[in-house]
C-alpha cells in the first residue's frame, strides 16, 4: 500500500510540474507582449487558438483600409468633425495593426490569410465591411461635403464589419490580450458609429 500511494504522489507531482511550466512557474497564465523575446515566443504558442489567429489577420488588413481611408480626409474633408474623427480613428488603428502583427509573428503564424496577397484580398467585396477597389477610387475622388458623406457611409459600414469580427473574438477566443483588444475595438467603434450616423443627420 506505501508504494501504491508514492506512486500517486509521484504522478500529481508530476502534473503540478507540468502545468506550472506552461504557466510560467508561478501558476499564472503567461501573457507575452506584442513585441515577445526569448521564452515569451515559446510560451505564448500555448496561450492561443486558431481564433486568435483568424481575428488577427483578417483585422489586420481591415485595420489597415481603415487608416488609408482615414488619411484621404486631410484637405477633402469639409467638415471639422470629420477630419478630427478621421485623425482619431487612424491614431487607435495604427498601433494595433502593430500590436496584432506582433502576435501572429511570436505564434509563428502567417501576419496575412494564406491567399489574400498581404492586403485582405480574399475578404471579397463588401464581407465585413470591407470596401471594393471602386468603393476607395471613388472615396479618393471626392471631396467637400461630398467626401464627407462618403467617409461616413462608408466607415459606418467598416466599423459595423470590425464589431462582428470582435464579437467573434470575444466568444471564440482564447488570447486574453487579442480578446480585451477585441472588447476594446467593439466599445470604441460601436461609439464612433453613433458619432457619425450624428453627422450625417446634421450633414
Amino acid at each position: 500500500m506505501r508504494r501504491r500511494h508514492h506512486f500517486g504522489l509521484a504522478a500529481v507531482a508530476l502534473a503540478l510540474t507540468a502545468t506550472l511550466a506552461a504557466c510560467g512557474g508561478d501558476g499564472t497564465p503567461t501573457t507575452p507582449s506584442s513585441t515577445p523575446t526569448g521564452s515569451g515566443s515559446a510560451a505564448s504558442a500555448s496561450d492561443h487558438n486558431a481564433a486568435d489567429v483568424m481575428f488577427a489577420q483578417m483585422m489586420i488588413p481591415h485595420h489597415q483600409q481603415a487608416v488609408e481611408m482615414a488619411e484621404l480626409a486631410p484637405g477633402r474633408a469639409a467638415n471639422p468633425a470629420v477630419l478630427t474623427l478621421a485623425q482619431q480613428i487612424g491614431a487607435a488603428q495604427a498601433p494595433e495593426i502593430e500590436t496584432m502583427t506582433g502576435w501572429l509573428e511570436a505564434w509563428g503564424e502567417p501576419t496575412a490569410m494564406p491567399g489574400t496577397g498581404g492586403h485582405g484580398g480574399g475578404h471579397g467585396t463588401g464581407d465585413m465591411g470591407m470596401m471594393s477597389a471602386d468603393d476607395m477610387a471613388a472615396l479618393q475622388g471626392a471631396s467637400g461635403p461630398d467626401f464627407d458623406r462618403k467617409f461616413l457611409e462608408m466607415m459606418i459600414q467598416h466599423h459595423g464589419g470590425a464589431i462582428e469580427m470582435a464579437r467573434t473574438e470575444q466568444r471564440d477566443g482564447q488570447f486574453p490580450d487579442a480578446v480585451a483588444l477585441a472588447g476594446t475595438i467593439e466599445s470604441t467603434q460601436t461609439t464612433e458609429i453613433e458619432t457619425m450616423k450624428g453627422l450625417l443627420g446634421t450633414g
